[in-house]
This record gives structure tokens, C-alpha cells and sequence, in this order.
């Protein structure tokens, strides 16, 4: 073989072989929450294959363990979700039913967000006749960016400990993120302090974190316990509240039936604020800023 042929299939040789080689293979993560699934990304970037079981427009609590999710979960590497007994109805079924050793508590691959930040509103005792209440505490822990902040380290951590070949990688990008996320918490402190003290009604006992970032003041819920909807003679003691404890408006998530909110918006003369409180909640919350820009604008123009 000529010194040209033999380098012409040297080269085609070492080709061939790097084409073999296997690509690395994206971390398959399954997100609880639309929330979850937006911030795995923006910490995973290209490194992770994000997959979201719910959508803005599900209530988080009221979700099946469909064949579709039970398949998603058992090729996953890791599951993100919020934790707190939020997603007790489902997500251990799912789990269970996906035979997958990764994904079960107490290993690197579960994860879940609210182990990482401080509970609010821990009943004391828990009793069926209370409604939907979480032993551990309210679990809608995403209402409030500072929380975000908080769960975004500890994700960084985990995705490193999943992936170690690409810690420095995670580390990186979540650094970046660490870094655009407390300029946003500066930016909204100041375009919200308009909101402190202010008073609101609530669709569902679901804003305690919103409400501790922003300064509101919960007057009165339109459930009568949590996870029941109101009736029409309950709607009525919330308009006598009312009366004595005036609110400025009354909020509810995207996904609820505003139904009972534009019912007491009409008779307390006060405007019904539609909050996204997820990811893709409404048209403005795109994305994870875009969330929180949205929820801060949406109270302001209320107050207006």
C-alpha cells in the first residue's frame, strides 16, 4: 500500500470509528409541573430531554396516571415535581407502575422541589373535614421567584449528581441563571411595592407564597375549605366579609372556573385578576421571567 493509500484509509478508518462512538445521551427528566419542567431546562439546556405531565391549564392536585405518563416515567432518568404531598394522588401510582429504579424516593433521580425551601401555612392537625390540606404545609411553593432561586441551586446540585460528566456543565448554567434571576427578584421588589398591604380575596388557598413575596393581605377565600368549590350561599358570606373587610380584588389561577370569582367581582365591585400560576398560564407567562413579569403587572393594573 503507497504512503497515500495507507493515509487515505487511516483517515477513513478514524472516521468511521467516530462515527460509531455513541452520541451522549440527553438526561430524560419528566417535570410534575410546567414549572419545573421550564427550570430544568434553563439550568439543563441541550443536556437534558425535558418532559412536562401536566399542563397550566390542569389542576395539579386532580391528575391521572395515564398508560402515556406511565410510559414517559419509565425511560426517564429523573423526576422533577414539587413534592409536598402536591401530586399524592398520582405520582406514587406512577412511579409504582413505571417499575422504574431511578425515578423511586430516596434516590438522585426524584426530586423534589419543596424539600428545598420553607413551608408555609403546616397545619397543625390534619382531619378529612378540613378539605384538601397538606400535612407538610401549602405545597404551591412556585408563587414566589424567591423560592424559584432557592430550588434552582438545589436542582443545579442534583442535575451534577445525575450527570456527573457534565457537572461543570450544570454548574455553569446554573451560576448564569443564579445571576439573571437576582436581578429579576430587584426588578420585581420594586415594580410590586405598590401591592404592600394590600387586601385580596382568593379562589383557592393557593397564594401564601405570592402573598409573603408581595406583602398581601388575604381577607377571605372563596373555597370553603381547600380543593371544595364554593356555593352560592358561601359566595354570599364572602360578599358580607367583604363588606367589613374590604378587598381591592380577587385572584384565581388559569386554570380554575372563574365562574364564582366574576360572580363576587360583579357584587363587591372589585376587579377578578386571572393569574397564570404556572408556566403557560397565560399568554404573557411563556416562560419562567415571563411569569412573574405577567403576575406583577396583572395585580398592578388591578389596583388601577
Amino acid at each position: 500500500m503507497t504512503p497515500s493509500l495507507k493515509t487515505a484509509a487511516m483517515a477513513a478508518f478514524a472516521l468511521s470509528a467516530a462515527l460509531a462512538l455513541p452520541a451522549h445521551a440527553a438526561v430524560k427528566v419528566l417535570a410534575c409541573e410546567p414549572e419545573w419542567g421550564a427550570l430544568t431546562q434553563e439550568i439543563g439546556g441541550d443536556l437534558v430531554d425535558v418532559g412536562v405531565a401536566t399542563t397550566a391549564m390542569q389542576d395539579p392536585h386532580q391528575v391521572q396516571a395515564k398508560p402515556s405518563l406511565i410510559s414517559r416515567a419509565r425511560n426517564a432518568d429523573m423526576v422533577v415535581c414539587t413534592g409536598a404531598e402536591l401530586e399524592i394522588g398520582w405520582l406514587p401510582v406512577l412511579l409504582q407502575q413505571s417499575g422504574n429504579p431511578r425515578l423511586q424516593p430516596g434516590q438522585p433521580g426524584n426530586f423534589a422541589a419543596a424539600d428545598f425551601v420553607r413551608k408555609l401555612d403546616v397545619p397543625k392537625q390534619v382531619d378529612r373535614n378540613q378539605g384538601d390540606v397538606h400535612p407538610d404545609g401549602n405545597p404551591h411553593i412556585q408563587t414566589d421567584p424567591r423560592n424559584i432561586a432557592l430550588v434552582a441551586t438545589a436542582l443545579t446540585a442534583r442535575l451534577a449528581l445525575v450527570d456527573p460528566a457534565h457537572a461543570a456543565q450544570y454548574q455553569q448554567r446554573g451560576a448564569a441563571f443564579s445571576q439573571k434571576w437576582q436581578a429579576n427578584l430587584q426588578r420585581w421588589a420594586a415594580q410590586a411595592k405598590p401591592l404592600r398591604g394590600v387586601a385580596i380575596a382568593a379562589h383557592h388557598k393557593a397564594y401564601a407564597y405570592m402573598e409573603d413575596w408581595l406583602g398581601l393581605a388575604e381577607v377571605a377565600v372563596l373555597e370553603p375549605k381547600p380543593g371544595v368549590e364554593p356555593s352560592a350561599s358561601h359566595l354570599e358570606e364572602v360578599l358580607e366579609t367583604l363588606k367589613t373587610r374590604p378587598a381591592k380584588m380577587v385572584i384565581y389561577s388559569a386554570y380554575q372556573d372563574p365562574k364564582p370569582d366574576e360572580w363576587l367581582s360583579e357584587h363587591a365591585h372589585i376587579p377578578a385578576v386571572k393569574i397564570a400560576f404556572t408556566v403557560g398560564g397565560t399568554d404573557g407567562a411563556k416562560d419562567l421571567t415571563g411569569l412573574f413579569d405577567d403576575t406583577v403587572a396583572r395585580l398592578l393594573a388591578a389596583l388601577k
